[in-house]
């Protein structure tokens, strides 16, 4: 694409967020080339070139072209997985991994191209342990934690920690009669823990007294904090019931949040707290593709302007 340089927005078709990004890009006159990386190679192509000169080439959609050289930022949100249903089991698997590690790997390697976020980051900053053991390094206060196949130390962990929670490490959607459907985070007891905990890892969390919700999300140098007021344990399990407050962190939270995303790489995060009953945040996780458009919606906050801002990299 000649001209101004484009975004890159990689999302699946049906990307609400997504949509008000890019038609926020379109009212700013700033060149948007929206793809999903699970189109490739049946309505989109490549054509990259390393070169003395670094990255050169093109990527191709059906209405849209990308100067691979001249990508001003890249917006990663939730693209589909690549599929090859026309080939077997064992070409399919070659297919789609030269197309990870192709694609993705062009993708990955931008010059001079802002990322929002970039995806190894993101998936580096997925794996819980590891966000949990960063937020320690920021500064942020978290429960007691732990991690284990031993059922004898679970067990030994809810006897120490009284009122504990278990979550899962990573929430793939199980079909339960057809229906999507999660893990849900819930209350466990000792006499829940049973040898088939040794089957795999799991994640134990003294429960925190909270009284309210709080989801912080760091856009660039802009933090949006909000406060979610419900009766639920996990909040996101009902939409219906939460009431949303605009607030200001407590002293030492917006540090530690750009602690956190340095550390990392980041440049956006949908960060979860649990406030106690003293009032102070509780650090429960950090989503780098998190929702946010919606708590836009409910409290009036400029969140889609502060995205835009980012990707056109605006001062």
């Amino acid at each position: 694409m000649s001209g101004p340089r484009p975004v890159l927005v990689v999302t699946s078709l049906h990307d609400p967020t997504a949509d008000v990004v890019i038609n926020e890009l379109h009212g700013r006159d700033v060149p948007v080339v929206r793809l999903d990386s699970g189109d490739f190679p049946a309505s989109l192509s490549l054509e990259a070139e390393i070169t003395e000169h670094g990255l050169r080439g093109r990527l191709l959609t059906p209405s849209r072209t990308a100067d691979l050289a001249n990508v001003r930022a890249l917006y990663y949100r939730r693209p589909s997985g690549f599929a090859f249903p026309h080939l077997d089991e064992q070409d399919a698997q070659f297919a789609v991994t030269q197309a990870r590690y192709g694609l993705g790997g062009v993708l990955a390697s931008l010059p001079d191209c802002l990322y929002v976020n970039h995806p190894h980051r993101i998936g580096d900053a997925e794996f819980k342990p590891a966000g949990l053991a960063a937020a320690a390094k920021a500064g942020f206060l978290l429960p007691p934690t732990l991690i284990t196949s031993s059922p004898d130390a679970a067990r030994l962990f809810i006897k120490r920690h009284g009122s504990v929670i278990y979550e899962p490490l990573w929430n793939p959607v199980y079909l339960v009669g057809g229906v999507s459907s999660v893990v849900k985070v819930a209350e466990v007891a000792e006499a829940d823990i049973t040898d088939d905990v040794a089957g795999t890892a799991h994640l134990f969390q003294e429960r925190v007294p909270k009284v309210a919700d709080v989801r912080a999300t760091v856009i660039g140098g802009d933090v949006f904090c909000i406060r979610i007021d419900s009766d639920l344990l996990d909040w996101r399990t009902d939409y219906s019931r939460l009431t949303y407050t605009v607030v200001e962190a407590p002293p030492g939270i917006r540090p530690a949040l750009h602690r956190y995303m340095r550390g990392f790489g980041l440049v956006f995060g949908a960060f979860d707290f649990a406030v106690g009953e003293d009032g102070r945040w509780w650090f429960l996780e950090c989503n780098p593709s998190g929702q946010w458009h919606w708590l836009e919606t409910e409290t009036g906050l400029p969140m889609t302007a502060a995205l835009a801002d980012l990707l056109e990299r605006t001062p």
